[in-house]
C-alpha cells in the first residue's frame, strides 16, 4: 500500500514540477508574484522527490526495465551465493592430514583394492601389503585422504613407466615434499608390466611420487624400487595413458611442486591426469 501511495505522489509532482517549468518559463502566460514564486519553489522539489521516488523514475524513460534487470542480476547473484558457500564447505571438509602428513598414519590392509580414474578410464590395482609393508601403508593412507584428487602424470616414458604423484595444490605438495618413509625389503616380486612401486632419490626418500611400470624393469629390482601392488584389471587402459612428453626436463619437477597443476597443465597440455584413486569395498571386489 505505502509503496503504491508514493509511486502516485511522485507521478503527481512530476506532473507538477513539468507544469510549473512551463508557467515559469512560457512567456505566453502572464502569472501574477505567486505564480512565479510557487514554480522557483516546487520544481526543485518536486524534482528532488521525483529521482528519489521510484515510481516516478519509471516514468522518466527505461526505468522499469532497468529496474527489472538489476532484479534478475540480483536473482542470479543470489542463486550464485550458496555454490561459492558450498565450495568454501568442501574446501573445511578436505581431510586435515592433506596439510599435516603426521595425521596420515593407519596401517593398511593385508590386501586392498582400488580403482584408479584417469582422463584415459579406469584401471584396478591390487595392493599386497606383504611386498611393501612401509609402502603400502604410505599408499593406504594418501588413497584414504583423498590425495589423489586430479594429479598429473607428469612423466611418461613409453615401453618404461608413468610416474605422478606431486600433489596440484603447492601448498599440500610442500607439506608431503619431506615427509619421508623409509625403504622396505626386497621383496620377492620384480617391477614388471603393471606393478607399481615409489620413487625414490636414495634410501629413505620415499614419499607420494610413485609409478606404474609399462615394460619389463627388472633392473630397477634391489635399488629401492620395491613393488607395492599391481594392476588386475584395466592394463589396456595403462597402456593408453600419453607418453608424448617423454622424459621430463630438468626443471619440470621443481617448477611443478612450486607451482602445481596451473604450471604443469600449461607445459605440458595433453598430459593425462588421475582424478581419483578409491578403495573398493569388499562387495565390489568379490563381485570381480
Amino acid at each position: 500500500m505505502d509503496g503504491c501511495f508514493q509511486r502516485r505522489s511522485g507521478k503527481v509532482l512530476c506532473k507538477v514540477a513539468v507544469l510549473s517549468f512551463l508557467m515559469f518559463v512560457s512567456p505566453a502566460m502572464k502569472v501574477s508574484m505567486h505564480k512565479f514564486i510557487f514554480p522557483l519553489i516546487s520544481l526543485p522539489l518536486a524534482f528532488v522527490l521525483c529521482f528519489i521516488n521510484s515510481g516516478c523514475s519509471n516514468q522518466l524513460g527505461g526505468g522499469l526495465k532497468t529496474n527489472s534487470l538489476l532484479s534478475k542480476q540480483d536473482q542470479e547473484s543470489e542463486s550464485k551465493t550458496p555454490a561459492t558457500k558450498s565450495e568454501k564447505a568442501q574446501d573445511k571438509e578436505k581431510n586435515p592430514a592433506l596439510m599435516d602428513p603426521e595425521l596420515a598414519n593407519k596401517k593398511a590392509p593385508e590386501t586392498f583394492k582400488v580403482t584408479f580414474e584417469t582422463t584415459k578410464g579406469n584401471f584396478v590395482v591390487e595392493v599386497n601389503r606383504k611386498w611393501s609393508p612401509l609402502g603400502a601403508d604410505r599408499f593406504f593412507n594418501l588413497v584414504e585422504i583423498g590425495f589423489f584428487e586430479d594429479v598429473a602424470i607428469f612423466r611418461a616414458i613409453d615401453n618404461f613407466m608413468f610416474q605422478f604423484g606431486i600433489h596440484g595444490d603447492p601448498k599440500i605438495s610442500k607439506k608431503w615434499s619431506d615427509a619421508n618413509i623409509e625403504d622396505d625389503p626386497q621383496a620377492d616380486v620384480s617391477n614388471t608390466p603393471g606393478t607399481i612401486s615409489f620413487a625414490t632419490a636414495g634410501p629413505g626418500t620415499r614419499t607420494t611420487q610413485m609409478f606404474v611400470n609399462l615394460g619389463n624393469n627388472e633392473q630397477l629390482d634391489g635399488m629401492g624400487f620395491t613393488p607395492f601392488g599391481k594392476v588386475v584389471e584395466g592394463m589396456d587402459v595403462v597402456r593408453k595413458i600419453n607418453t608424448e612428453y617423454g622424459e621430463n626436463s630438468r626443471d619440470i619437477q621443481g617448477k611443478f611442486q612450486d607451482k602445481g597443476n596451473e604450471f604443469i597443465l600449461k607445459r605440458l597440455p595433453n598430459i593425462d591426469l588421475i582424478k581419483s584413486v578409491k578403495l573398493m569395498k569388499e562387495e565390489d571386489t568379490t563381485k570381480k
